[in-house]
């Protein structure tokens, strides 16, 4: 069955336009918490989200949804990604929800869904779900007097931030180091500075006042300028920028110059292989990580296991062949012996513990390899199956030939938008940007034509 509604991250769009509509959001909750049901206890969702405007509409229609399914719901208010995996597991929830797209523009929502075990759900579980949505429920809800209850908790702010501060060894103080947190004006405004402090930093917090639309707005990950300038501007030795709903993160060095996730995840991966609690022999990534990652810890004696784009197949591979580091270069690090999914601040507390052992700059920490040349393009669509050309097919198939066995070339639709994301690496950089040029171009050749 092709999916309707579910993406690569749950469900995704723009708010208050299909399928981001209270309508589908309140069938959401329903559907999924009749898919939760099990024994007679008291069934409960837990429910996150990040700053946006349409977080409230989201939110009061989804608890619409589980209160008539039966389902009592506790109500986080704004809190990253992570936390609300922790929390679904701490407070013994049957489903987590977090109400976030993510990296996206303000204008955007999404729904992210976790079982009780903290993890997100399965492609099968998604699918059972995404067949409920269309489908009349009313015979499924519950009576009248086995509706749910919903109340907000206080209390969650603390208890993630407990949880982070334990994931470095008890004795680790971060005193000395002066560091920037660019919050994104996202979920994590309150809980990443405070989590810093406490751990000894001086801390300098930006893009940390969020009002409903500023949100990703020209910072965070995807945008780290500011964050580059700031460093530059207060001397800090580290910048670290994460995204709305802070389950991603990039670092920034002590000169301004961006490191990304593949070099965090070397840089996390040498240190517990050092320490001798790298588990599985190497890391898992996806197909869009540089292959200087692969050389990197290949040169150690580790290997790079490849997934399809999402952090969700990265944690799905580091499950069931037993890995605990795994990532995606734009800045999702899974630490399994932490967390169910990426977690930015406890990546980035784990890079900030390697520069505290070692008293050497953030710049030399945080650089293990050089990246082999790599061009990325994205090309906007707006219907069809442009990939299916015998055009495009054709270009795609010179390119690998060109490439040839030092290169690697990799074309998807994206997950969340309407694109087609277009890469290629190899050590020779005029050939890549070439031959991403032609498939480019051959893309959009396609959609004109159409």
């Amino acid at each position: 069955m092709s999916k309707q509604y579910f993406g690569t991250d749950g469900i995704r769009g723009r708010a208050n336009s299909f399928p981001m509509t209270a309508e589908v959001a309140m069938k959401v909750g329903m559907a999924a918490g009749l898919s939760f049901q099990r024994g007679s206890h008291r069934h409960r969702v837990v429910i996150g989200k990040d700053t946006r405007l349409s977080g409230y509409m989201i939110e009061n229609a989804m608890v619409a949804g589980f209160c008539a399914a039966g389902m009592d719901v506790f109500l986080l208010g704004p809190i990253p990604t992570p936390a609300v995996a922790m929390l679904s597991r701490s407070l013994r929830a049957d489903i987590g929800v977090m109400i976030s797209a993510s990296h996206n523009p303000y204008f955007d929502n999404g729904i992210k869904l976790f079982g009780p075990d903290g993890y997100k759900l399965s492609d099968e579980i998604e699918a059972r779900i995404e067949g409920m949505l269309d489908k009349d429920l009313s015979r499924q809800l519950a009576s009248s007097e086995g509706l749910g209850r919903a109340k907000r908790i206080d209390g969650v702010h603390d208890r993630y931030i407990e949880f982070a501060k334990r994931t470095l060894p008890r004795s680790m103080s971060l005193a000395g180091l002066r560091v920037v947190i660019d919050c994104a004006n996202g979920a994590a405004y309150k809980v990443a500075p405070a989590a810093l402090w406490e751990l000894g930093a001086e801390v300098f917090a930006i893009h940390d006042e969020p009002n409903g639309f500023n949100i990703n707005d020209n910072c965070g990950s995807t945008a780290p300028q500011s964050l580059c300038d700031k460093v530059r501007e207060v001397r800090a030795d580290i910048g670290i920028a994460l995204d709305g709903d802070a389950d991603r993160m990039i670092i920034v060095d002590q000169n301004g110059e961006i490191v990304d996730g593949d070099q965090v995840m070397a840089v996390i991966a040498e240190s517990w292989h050092q320490a001798g609690r790298l588990a599985g022999g190497g890391v898992v990534a996806t197909v869009m990580s540089n292959l200087g990652l692969e050389r990197q810890l290949g040169s150690l004696g580790l290997t790079l296991q490849r997934t399809k784009v999402g952090d969700r197949y990265v944690v799905e591979h580091m499950r069931a062949h037993g890995f605990n580091v795994g990532g995606e270069q734009s800045g999702h690090i899974v630490l399994s012996d932490f967390a169910t999914t990426g977690d930015g601040l406890v990546a980035a507390l784990q890079v900030l513990a390697c520069i505290k052992r070692s008293n050497r700059p953030a710049s030399e920490v945080c650089r293990k390899f050089e990246p082999v040349p790599q061009v990325l393009k994205n090309v906007r669509f707006t219907g069809g199956r442009p990939l299916e050309s015998e055009p495009v097919r054709a270009m795609i198939e010179d390119a690998r030939q060109r490439l040839g066995t030092a290169g690697r070339l990799v074309i998807r639709p994206s997950g969340t938008e309407p694109l087609i994301r277009v890469m290629a690496e190899g050590d020779d950089p005029s050939l890549v940007e070439t031959v991403v040029d032609d498939i480019v171009g051959a893309i959009g050749s396609i959609r004109t034509a159409a």
